[in-house]
């Protein structure tokens, strides 16, 4: 009996060291921000080299960006860099979707804030990042797809920039994959709540050819929210017929 209690003593410890070992996981070079859920790296550079800074067409006054890159999520992570130009003195200057199979049938993405000071670039990037906990809270996947719906207040710079959002109205987003579950959750939003669409994106307009349905809502908040509500219901018992439940990646928010 006691050889078998050592073992599991013993095996205790090892695990206690391999989770020890992956929170400590880093970087020590300056550029090195931090990492998230969804294969997600932060970044930041704070004197672009004039030649690259060229070629990327950036505005001159922004020498410094920080950089947001995922393999997983695009929605979160526009969500997520939406509240960081809200905290910080930053500008959202690129937002680009990735084609990116890992995650199933949507999207990655690169992110770029633009400052004038690499303190602020930072700050951005390292709110997103914190975001992203809360951003990928209403994301629902199993093995054959995914749902996300996204919701915020007021948006701002980054939600205006990916999607046409209007500037200080309530803005919410319905992605269903695969994308006849997003058709059928487009049409549900829309008929549960006095909404203005701003937007549809599909497998061959809108989105890097991913398979996906996504639709842009805006509106009055409580009207925007009872939309998501209602496609967020609809949508998880559609995607349960063709695997798991769908679980939802964090802590639901909507």
């Amino acid at each position: 009996i006691m050889e078998e209690v050592m073992k599991k003593v013993d095996s205790a410890k090892v695990e206690e060291k391999k989770e020890v070992k992956c929170e400590m996981k880093t970087c020590s070079l300056t550029e090195f921000v931090g990492t998230a859920i969804g294969d997600t790296i932060g970044l930041v550079i704070a004197n672009v080299d004039n030649q690259v800074h060229e070629a990327m067409g950036l505005d001159k006054k922004y020498r410094s960006i920080g950089i947001i890159g995922a393999r997983t999520g695009a929605g979160p992570h526009i969500m997520a860099a939406d509240e960081a130009v809200k905290a910080t003195n930053t500008e959202i200057i690129k937002i680009e979707l990735a084609r990116d199979t890992k995650g199933g049938a949507g999207h990655g993405c690169l992110i770029l804030f633009g400052a004038e000071d690499v303190s602020d670039a930072r700050r951005a990037v390292e709110v997103a990042l914190k975001e992203l906990d809360r951003t990928f809270g209403d994301v629902y996947a199993n093995d054959a797809g995914h749902l996300e719906f996204q919701y915020t207040a007021r948006a701002s710079y980054a939600c205006n920039k990916a999607f046409n959002a209007p500037l200080g109205k309530a803005f919410g987003l319905i992605v269903g994959a695969p994308a006849a579950i997003g058709v059928m959750i487009a049409d549900t939003a829309v008929k549960a709540a006095n909404v203005d669409v701003i937007g549809y994106a599909s497998p061959a307009g809108g989105t890097s050819f991913s398979n996906e349905v996504i639709l842009f809502i805006s509106g009055d908040s409580g009207a925007v929210r009872q939309a998501i509500i209602a496609a967020r219901e609809v949508g998880v018992k559609l995607l349960g017929t063709l695997a798991d439940e769908p679980k939802p990646v964090t802590v639901p928010y909507i």
